[in-house]
């Protein structure tokens, strides 16, 4: 505590002054004695004063609290100094924080925080007021703040740690460190540790480590611990700033618990039909370790190993399932015992005792379900000659029905393009038609067995037929567009090399021999199903070629062996060195081929079929231009006012109604009013109206003075020999026509007009003028 009390004694504000003050007096009497002993000098002589800036560290305390007037800390001192020098401060808090007065005194204007600044770098100069000269050349000094123990330790948030269960004595948990914003170089910024709990497992050193005091650690007992823990700075003081933390210690899980079953009996109920790999249940296990440290094994009695098996599932209990199918009819209960054992890290006394439960009895039962026929095998396989066959029967399919009911079996195939028909009781297969393996050399087909009763349950079953082979096909001549004959080959050259193909499989080996000498060529077999064609003679020209064809006979050497004769035509080429191809002439045949005739005669058939199809087209045009010419000239007669008005002043009417009513002897009731007199027309009517029309035509085409012929609107002809009388205007007079023509109303809408011409509202009007 002396020395403590000295310390601050020394680093006050004011005794550095001192200390400031003295060490500038003693450089300026050092600099006087210096004067003093050197040798007097003519007094015209200016004798040079040594000036400097001497600085040392100054220094502050922090969270000191600014005086009125400011706390002085330190003096400016320059031998230019005089009444008309002012000393000035820059750098860093110059004249904010640190000031100096016109005595040169260093003043502090605020409160200071070593945590957030420690130190100030300033530089001073002298001035000279006067002229605002700088006398002397700038000198840079430290401002140091003092630190004061104001921080308190803190802790990072969220502190865990942990260990595995079983750790030896003296084991680390974690390390805790926390941290002070105060001088670490001083007392205010060293930190100690101790625990303020738990101090029976755990303890803690001044480096922050917690560490376990005892080697009986269990999560199964406890898995976590909650400690708290002091950290206090100024180690071995008994005052000081201090904080408080929990720090989570978690028990980590190891395999130090055997499983033992959870019961010492289990039993399931199983069907007959469950398949290979249906899980049967579960056998719950107990282990006291987490799952992932968790290690059972599992052993099923001997015999009932191959039946059944067990596996482990996620939460590390036994899944038991079937590996084979079961059989209510054969066996309707099983019973077996299973051991469990796991191989564990260490070893407990828990883990020991007579009352651990690591063997179970297990007890299935099959439930019987009515079940579908079973076949005798999974798939049937058979084979059959192809051809013609004197016994269609192939084999035979069997099936029963496993339930103790014993239902019969009735067998059918589906599929109605299978070659194959099973006898629907004894399952019999045979043959519909005849096979051919060149077409189809296997069938895979499926046969049905169901139950014989109503809604009987249905079992299929895959069956192979395979098709043997015969010799049943002649040997084809093949390479026999590669024989040719060139102009320079001579006598003995091998002009190509044959050989043949059998569509039947391992057919023999096939010899060649020539059906019809030929004096040109001859035939050597080569034993290895191919065969020479040689040249006996040469002097062929391809200007005189002809047709040279051989008849070759092939067997193929089977049982029964086949042979066919087939024509080879060789051709005659211009050859380039090496018998290479370069130009063949065609055969000068002398006779058409059946082809070709059939190719002429299709041709020949269908220019007739074109020369006909053009002479009825043109007869038909030539009747409708016939019929066109005789028949109606024009259909309508069109009536044109000629006052003007456009479209609207013309009206229509029908002639053909006129003409029709020509070719018809009476009037037929019955198909709506009647649009003329009930009269009988003449039957050159339609010849008289053509003329007639033809002849106006003719007179207004060359009549120059006429109006146009569009504008002839009135047509002074009723008809020949007409009964109606006339019903034109031309020679009738509005007077004397006595005859009531309101009929022409219900003629309908092509004689409205003129019902409004002649009828009695009409004739009166015609008569008022």
């Amino acid at each position: 505590m002396m020395k403590l009390s000295a310390w601050r004694q020394m680093t006050e504000p004011g005794c550095w002054a001192g200390i400031l003050v003295v060490l500038c007096t003693l450089s300026m009497g050092a600099d006087v004695q210096q004067s003093l002993k050197t040798p007097s000098m003519p007094s015209t002589v200016l004798h040079r004063h040594k000036r400097a800036w001497k600085w040392y560290k100054l220094y502050v305390y922090e969270e000191t609290p600014s005086k009125n007037p400011p706390e002085k800390i330190g003096k400016l001192e320059n031998t230019l100094s005089s009444v008309s020098t002012i000393y000035n401060l820059s750098g860093e808090g110059a004249n904010d924080i640190f000031s100096v007065n016109e005595n040169g005194d260093i003043l502090v204007n605020a409160i200071l925080d070593r945590e957030k600044k420690s130190n100030y770098t300033l530089s001073a100069s002298i001035i000279n007021i006067e002229n605002r000269t700088l006398m002397d050349k700038d000198d840079t000094f430290v401002i140091v703040v003092l630190d004061i123990n104001d921080n308190s330790p803190v802790f990072p948030p969220d502190l865990s740690g942990s260990i595995s269960e079983s750790s030896i004595r003296g084991s680390i948990v974690m390390t805790v460190s926390a941290t002070d914003a105060d001088d670490p170089t001083t007392q205010n910024g060293k930190i100690e540790y101790r625990l303020l709990n738990g101090t029976d497992l755990f303890k803690i050193n001044n480096e922050g480590q917690i560490i376990t005091m005892k080697s009986d650690l269990d999560r199964e007992k406890q898995s976590r611990y909650l400690i708290a823990i002091q950290a206090k700075d100024m180690p071995g003081i008994m005052t000081g700033n201090s904080a408080t933390t929990v720090v989570t210690i978690n028990i980590n899980d190891i395999n130090d618990n055997i499983a033992t079953f959870k019961t010492g009996k289990y039993h399931f109920n199983v069907k007959e039909d469950s398949e290979i790999g249906f899980k049967i249940g579960i056998l719950e296990v107990e282990d006291k370790d987490e799952r992932q440290n968790k290690d059972p094994t599992f052993t099923i009695q001997q015999k009932y190993d191959e039946m059944f098996g067990i596996k482990r599932n996620d939460e590390k209990d036994g899944i038991l399932s079937l590996k084979l199918p079961l059989d209510y009819e054969k066996v309707n209960t099983y019973t077996f015992s299973v051991n469990v054992d796991e191989h564990t890290v260490s070893t407990k006394t828990d883990n020991q005792g007579p009352n651990l439960l690591k063997r179970a009895e297990v007890s299935i039962s099959v439930i019987d379900v009515d079940e579908p026929p079973v076949f005798s095998q999974t798939e049937y396989m058979f084979s059959i000659y192809e051809g013609p066959f004197k016994n269609p029967r192939i084999g035979a399919v069997s099936a029963r029905d496993p339930d103790s009911t014993g239902f019969k079996i009735r067998y059918s195939i589906e599929d109605p393009n299978c070659p194959v028909a099973v006898d629907p009781v004894q399952g019999h297969l045979s043959v519909k038609w005849q096979l051919d393996r060149e077409k189809e050399s296997s069938y895979t087909f499926q046969v049905t067995a169901h139950e014989d009763i109503p809604n009987g349950l249905k079992s299929y079953v895959m069956v192979k037929l395979k098709v043997i082979d015969i010799n049943d096909n002649e040997p084809e001549l093949t390479n026999g567009s590669y024989v040719y004959v060139c102009e320079s080959d001579k006598p003995g050259t091998v002009i190509g090399t044959i050989g043949a193909y059998d569509k039947d499989e391992n057919s023999g080996r096939f010899r060649f021999t020539l059906a019809k000498k030929s004096s040109n060529f001859s035939l050597i077999d080569n034993q290895d199903n191919t065969s020479n064609i040689v040249l006996k003679q040469g002097g062929f020209s391809t200007e005189h070629s002809v047709e040279h064809v051989l008849e070759i006979e092939i067997a193929d050497g089977g049982t029964p062996e086949k042979k066919s004769i087939n024509l080879l035509q060789i051709k005659v080429c211009k050859c380039q060195p090496g018998r290479r191809m370069e130009y063949c002439m065609a055969y000068a045949q002398t006779g058409m081929s059946v082809s070709a005739l059939l190719a002429i005669l299709l041709c020949i058939v269908t220019i007739l079929v074109i020369v006909i199809l053009i002479v009825l087209r043109r007869r038909y045009q030539k009747d409708v231009l016939i019929t066109k010419s005789s028949g109606e000239i024009h259909e309508q007669l069109v009536r044109y006012d000629e006052e003007g008005g456009g479209e609207m002043d013309t009206n229509g009417y029908d002639v053909s109604i006129l003409t029709s009513a020509c070719h018809d002897s009476s009037f037929r009731p019955g198909a709506g009013p009647s649009l003329y007199a009930i009269v009988k027309k003449p039957t050159a009517c339609k010849g008289d109206m053509a003329m007639m029309i033809e002849v106006k035509k003719d007179e207004a085409d060359h009549d120059r003075d006429g109006i146009p012929y569009d504008t002839l609107h009135i047509y002074g002809f009723e008809g020949s020999e007409s009964l109606a009388g006339s019903l034109s205007s031309l020679d009738s007079s509005s007077s004397g026509s006595n005859l009531d023509y309101d009929f022409l109303n219900d003629w309908g809408p092509r004689f409205r007009t003129l019902a409004q011409l002649y009828g009695v509202d009409g004739s009166d009007t015609d008569s008022s003028y």
